[in-house]
């Protein structure tokens, strides 16, 4: 799938219409077939126990789910989150980074399917693994 919209492009989309999360989250590869981000796991983010916590986790899984759907069909903001199936396989290491690996399994004009691996940085087994789906706003006439 050939991506409309690229990895600068999209981070400063994300900085336009969700200021909320402005430096949480990193792009750091994007092409037509994966994007790798990254959830800058700080204090706020840990839970009892000193790992981080699924909550987090998951907004990382949304967000690329998220970024990988709007670098193919273009800048969509009200794009939402139908489904999401998290599966949480491991602790993240305390003091990591969080990274996801997306790839969009299918792109159709209403839905887009995503699938993501959750990774603690510098390690070679997931930590988790979720599958969204996103609902694509129909194209108004102008």
């Amino acid at each position: 799938m050939a991506l409309k919209v690229p990895a600068d492009e999209m981070e400063a989309f994300l900085d336009e219409v969700f200021p909320q999360v402005k430096g949480i989250f990193g792009i750091d590869h994007l092409d037509e077939d994966l994007l790798v981000m990254r959830l800058h796991a700080g204090e706020q983010h840990l839970r009892p126990g000193g790992t981080v916590s699924g909550p987090a986790m998951f907004s990382l899984a949304d967000v690329a789910a998220y970024v990988a759907t709007m670098s193919r069909i273009g800048k969509e903001a009200l794009a939402v989150t139908t489904n999401c199936s998290i599966d949480f396989m491991r602790k993240p290491v305390a003091g990591a980074d969080v990274i996801a690996h997306a790839k969009v399994l299918k792109l159709g004009r209403a839905l887009s399917v995503t699938d993501v691996l959750l990774y603690s940085d510098g390690q070679s087994s997931p930590v988790a693994r979720a599958t969204l789906t996103y609902s694509i706003p129909p194209k108004r006439d102008a």
